[in-house]
């Protein structure tokens, strides 16, 4: 998403202001994840585990 953004910043298609906007609400859903992993207590139903944020079904299914 921010290798998108930026291209369209670069071709204008997208202005500053709002390029500025979604790379300030992408660091708070980053910060909210880290606090989570951080401070979150895991449940039976859902224990602590590994967090993604890219799918790799094969590689890290090993790894559970």
């Amino acid at each position: 998403m921010m290798s998108a953004l930026m291209s369209d910043i670069i071709e204008g298609t997208v202005t500053p202001q709002v390029g500025n906007a979604t790379v300030n609400a992408g660091g708070k859903l980053l910060k909210v994840v880290e606090l989570q992993l951080k401070y979150g207590k895991p449940t039976e139903s859902q224990p602590r585990g590994v967090f993604l944020l890219v799918d790799d079904t094969e590689g890290t299914r090993a790894l559970m």
